[in-house]
């Protein structure tokens, strides 16, 4: 199985951390948030990772170069233009050549939810992406029918809504975990260039195609893209129950 890891933002969440390093490198109990996500990937099956970099590139090369994974680890240069998510998967399009689906993970995540099963249950589903959403407090969510399609976007502080297709039933309000799975098909799909947001792409092919959630409310899950956040987790954050 392919997976992609996002680690090119500049994490402007996380200066003073950030200000000397990658976001991909602060670390989580002693440990770099990329290495934790790549042994993740690696204990869940996944023997192909691509790692999209920008911000202090070269730190994050030396890191992998540095490091003995026992699996195939790529490297997409964004160093001339960070592309956003959207943009980051399109130009690592050719890495997932022969694959039916692949994962993308953002690096800044730290979770116990089953990739795997996240997998399974995209491959079952015959989606064209699955999410991992989950209920918690969020300024943007995302609204799912009751067949777990996608189907609106609202910004709650700004009372902006963007829709994507006719729900069936009632609407659920969820938040991205930043997980998800994504067939490989999505990319003749694809009609934005440069840089560009995945969400917004799943909004526009909401309306023909399915765009799945996997709800997760059981599973841990901590957002490290925030200065407060990492020193809070350091402090009393128990990484070894996510692993």
């Amino acid at each position: 199985m392919k997976a992609m890891i996002l680690a090119a933002g500049k994490g402007t969440r996380l200066q003073i951390l950030t200000d000397n390093m990658p976001k991909a490198l602060v670390k989580i109990h002693g440990r770099p948030l990329l290495d934790i996500i790549i042994n993740k990937l690696k204990n869940d099956g996944f023997t192909d990772i691509i790692v999209n970099v920008h911000h202090f590139a070269e730190q994050v090369v030396d890191f992998i170069n540095a490091q003995d994974y026992g699996i195939n680890i790529e490297i997409s240069d964004e160093t001339e233009q960070l592309l956003d998510t959207g943009g980051g998967i399109l130009k690592a399009k050719s890495f997932f050549e022969g694959s039916e689906a692949f994962l993308v993970y953002n690096v800044d995540i730290l979770s116990d939810i089953n990739l795997l099963d996240l997998y399974n249950s995209h491959i079952k589903s015959g989606a064209m992406a699955t999410l991992a959403v989950k209920k918690r407090t969020t300024t943007r969510q995302l609204l799912f029918d009751s067949e777990g399609n996608l189907c609106q976007w609202r910004n709650i502080e700004t009372g902006e809504i963007k829709n994507a297709r006719d729900p069936f039933g009632e609407l659920s309000p969820l938040a991205f975990s930043g997980i998800h799975i994504l067939n490989t098909n999505i990319f003749k799909q694809i009609t934005e260039t440069g840089s560009f947001s995945i969400i917004a792409t799943y909004l526009r092919l909401a309306g023909k195609h399915d765009i799945k959630s996997y709800i997760h409310n059981y599973s841990k899950w901590f957002d490290m893209g925030r200065y407060h956040h990492v020193l809070e987790f350091n402090k009393h954050g128990n990484l070894n129950e996510l692993l």
